[in-house]
């Protein structure tokens, strides 16, 4: 009797597609949760005062006007009714009456505010409830022609591409050292590296708190290294099997510099869309000392990118062309990152980029490490472990000359 019962059971499951049999799942339960919603989802009511909660996305300072883009950061519907500057009721208009779970809106205030000053804006709701932002210092808000883009362009030059493809011309001088030193340069490669996928972790979750907590918050930050960690395992063991010159226990010269640089330019990406924010709302001093400390500070950064490229006995072809799509692979993206920043900045977005560049300085460490092995095979030689602490340190210094 039972061998039977199974039989006919065998024979249903062959009779029913694969594609059905997978969405039945997902169909009853659809119905059981349009159930529950349709009987008015019984023990669930919320009761009393709503939670409001908004979050600024971005300031914009024109003459005798401020204005925020707010974000609904909370489960209810926030509806603005009054604002505050200083303490003092002041007008304003808004593109939308109440404000939807993660909707967004913007709020227009007229006020004649002074350049250099502080202002405490707070925006008051329905209910009675407020919402707090400073503006530390006041400033007019560049308007985005092409004049601006011109010179955001101008930035991401001078702290991202220009500073790497100078770094790159330490290849020579990594050529003619003793082979050992290769080996302590290539330690120090993954300390830089090390410390700029710490220091982007640290940014994208200092950023993301500013930002709509509903969106992700700082999980953003850990999905987007996750996102960039696996990806780039794909895309190196793509490279991997068409790579004819790939070298037993590691990757080979040319396909790991274009990791690096990849790593590298996901991060000036994020770096330079906070230099555009920052530069936006008129919280960022362009003058030389700032430029020198990222030029200083980015130019370790060509030194990691052609380190591989000269390690071991058999170094690669030198290739101009090579040379300088990798070094606009790693630099460019800043100028693309203060593009976005100064025009379009959101804390949510930023979080990611971050995120991205950690994961992807992450794998490409992975990539570097069984190439800083000594003969006997230890990871952390005398050797390896000095060039590691030196590159840290050398990021930490370098990174003390730059104010943003």
């Amino acid at each position: 009797m039972e061998a039977g019962q199974a039989t006919v059971e065998r024979g249903a499951a062959r009779r029913m597609p694969a594609w059905l049999a997978g969405l039945l799942p997902l169909a009853l339960l659809g119905i059981a949760i349009g159930l529950f919603v349709g009987f008015g989802a019984p023990g669930l009511d919320r009761n009393g005062i709503p939670l409001e909660e908004l979050s600024v996305e971005r300031t914009v300072l024109r003459p005798g006007e401020i204005e925020l883009v707010v974000r609904n950061d909370g489960p209810d519907a926030v509806a603005i009714k009054q604002v505050m500057v200083n303490d003092a009721f002041v007008a304003f208009d808004q593109t939308s009456g109440d404000i939807d779970r993660l909707g967004g809106d913007t709020i227009k205030i007229q006020y004649p505010w002074i350049e250099g000053e502080a202002y405490g804006v707070t925006l008051l709701t329905s209910t009675g409830g407020t919402v707090a932002h400073a503006i530390d210092v006041a400033a007019e808000t560049p308007e985005a022609d092409v004049g601006f883009y011109g010179l955001m362009a101008l930035v991401g030059l001078y702290v991202g591409l220009i500073p790497v493809a100078i770094g790159m011309l330490w290849l020579p001088w990594i050529r003619r050292i003793d082979p050992r030193w290769v080996q302590f340069v290539l330690a120090l490669t993954v300390g830089l590296l090390a410390f700029l996928g710490v220091d982007a972790l640290l940014e994208g979750t200092e950023i993301a708190a500013t930002g709509p907590q509903a969106l992700g918050g700082a999980s953003l930050v850990f999905l987007g290294a996750g996102i960039a960690y696996l990806g780039l395992v794909g895309v190196d063991g793509w490279l991997r099997g068409r790579s004819e010159r790939a070298e037993k226990g590691g990757a080979g010269p040319w396909r790991l510099a274009f990791l690096v640089a990849l790593g590298i330019g996901l991060h000036n990406l994020g770096e330079g869309l906070a230099i555009g924010s920052a530069y936006a709302i008129g919280s960022l001093a362009l003058g030389a000392s700032l430029i020198v400390g990222f030029a200083l500070h980015n130019t370790t950064e060509g030194l990691a990118i052609v380190a591989p490229v000269a390690k071991g006995s058999q170094a690669a072809k030198v290739s101009l062309g090579r040379f300088a799509g990798l070094g606009f692979l790693a630099g460019a993206p800043a100028i693309l990152g203060t593009w976005i920043g100064a025009s379009a900045f959101n804390p949510s977005l930023a979080a990611l980029l971050f995120g991205l560049g950690a994961g992807a300085i992450a794998q490409v460490i992975v990539q570097i490490a069984p190439s800083v092995r000594d003969a006997s095979g230890r990871l952390l030689n005398p050797l390896a472990a000095g060039g590691m602490i030196s590159g840290v340190l050398l990021m930490y210094a370098t990174g003390l000359l730059v104010a943003v």
